[in-house]
């Protein structure tokens, strides 16, 4: 592989996983209450929200890490008394006082936070307005969870990127370069650099497993839905249940806001952890070489990330779904599968959870986990016999970037509607 196309595939891999604490659509709430305040120059007298209907579908119902509480309001009130923006999503790690100081402002100022959706093409999209001490500030953040393209205080304009931004509405991996040729990657160029870059380069991955193991191990004593520590304590040493509980631990113990933070992946932390413990866990208790084990984390995580690509940062289909996917290649990787195996188990995996929806971030995540894992494994044990789904079943083609795009398009137009509906009865539940 030439240097140039290698290193732009690193820089994407950079950017793409990065450390969040909590759930990332809060965090990127919390972060643009914060830029709004701190522009504003002064505590707000109201606060004025309006999201995409992403966003505040996957805020509603997660734990924000450290307050025993959910949804956006204490969010926002850890911005409001606490926030740094140059923290980036890990704005809500704060300490207990500073997180009780935030609970106590929202008892008696909730009813300034007014939050509410917003008719927007772009899946992510955040706009905060904020007003006090005879000012008016506003932040937007949309595409990336930490990319703001337009600030604001009074009638000047301190920054604007929106022009640029909305002219193309596909670039979702660097928003600042939308008018200049974007990599398209394929399922070949990331096979080849997960299994021939250079160690050094990829070495950096090894701190995904150690910070996103610890959330792990916090969840195993029992958090969220307790999914990986009822499936831990019925492993019973069985390699695919120990490494499903391990996994899906990390997610029980973010959804119910868990203070350590992880590293995700295409700005979830969900996904983050789908892409990191499988490849290690199971490696590990395979007796796989460190190398090994690394190229294989490179390559969940970089194949992911191209799948997400193709269906949107945001969308009413699970990130689950490309997650996994990469973590059935990087297992198949793992059992000496090679390229054309390792797209066996892609196709596979499309023609079994390509339904999967995303119904909101909340503790029930960690049950899609389990599901989209424990058919990473199957769909991997096919893949290495030298069986896949035929060219004629559903989404698959015969060409495994052809039939990438064909979940892509899926995701990122077919379920438009469905989008609507899972908002609709999220809002009207009695």
């Amino acid at each position: 592989m030439e240097e140039r196309l290698r290193s732009e595939l690193k820089s994407i891999l950079q950017q793409e996983v990065v450390l969040a604490t909590g759930c990332t659509e809060p965090g990127a709430v919390a972060l643009c209450v914060a830029k709004a305040c701190e522009a504003l120059g002064a505590e707000p007298e109201s606060i004025r929200l309006r999201l995409s209907k992403n966003v505040y579908k996957n805020a509603m119902g997660v734990g924000i890490p450290g307050t025993g509480m959910i949804g956006l309001p204490i969010a926002v009130a850890m911005a409001v008394r606490h926030g740094d923006s140059s923290r980036g999503l890990e704005v809500l790690t704060l300490p207990d006082e500073q997180v009780q100081d935030a609970k106590q402002w929202l008892a008696n100022n909730g009813d300034r936070i007014d939050i509410g959706v917003k008719e927007t093409s772009d899946k992510l999209y955040i706009e905060c307005a904020v007003e006090g001490a005879s000012h008016c500030a506003t932040a937007v953040i949309a595409k990336r969870h930490t990319n703001f393209v337009f600030v604001k205080r009074d009638d000047k304009v301190l920054l604007d990127h929106k022009q640029g931004l909305f002219q193309q509405q596909d670039n979702d991996d660097n928003p600042s370069e939308d008018n200049k040729q974007r990599l398209e990657l394929t399922a070949r160029m990331v096979y080849d650099y997960a299994t021939t870059a250079p160690l050094e380069e990829l070495e950096w991955l090894r701190d995904t497993v150690e910070y996103n193991a610890a959330a792990s191990d916090c969840g195993l004593e029992g958090m969220g839905l307790h999914t990986g520590q009822i499936l831990m304590e019925q492993a019973r040493g069985d390699m695919v249940h120990t490494v499903v509980a391990r996994t899906v631990a990390a997610s029980d113990a973010r959804m119910d806001g868990c203070t350590k933070p992880v590293y995700s992946n295409s700005g979830s932390g969900n996904q983050g952890i789908t892409c990191t413990l499988p490849s290690y866990y199971y490696g590990k208790m395979k007796g796989c070489s460190d190398e090994q084990i690394l190229r294989a984390l490179t390559m969940n995580h970089l194949m992911s990330v191209y799948i997400k690509r193709g269906i949107g940062r945001l969308s009413a289909l699970c990130g689950i779904v490309n997650a996994t996917m990469g973590a059935a290649a990087a297992l198949t990787y793992l059992e000496g599968g090679g390229y054309e195996e390792v797209c066996y188990s892609m196709k596979n995996m499309i023609n079994t959870i390509a339904g999967m929806v995303c119904d909101g971030a909340k503790p029930s995540c960690a049950l899609k986990m389990s599901v989209g894992l424990y058919s990473a494994f199957v769909c991997a044990e096919l893949a290495v016999h030298g069986h896949v789904v035929d060219k004629t079943d559903g989404l698959s083609e015969s060409d495994i970037d052809c039939s990438i795009r064909n979940l892509g398009r899926l995701g990122k137009e077919g379920m438009n509607e469905t989008d609507d509906m899972i908002l609709d009865i999220m809002t009207h539940k009695k």
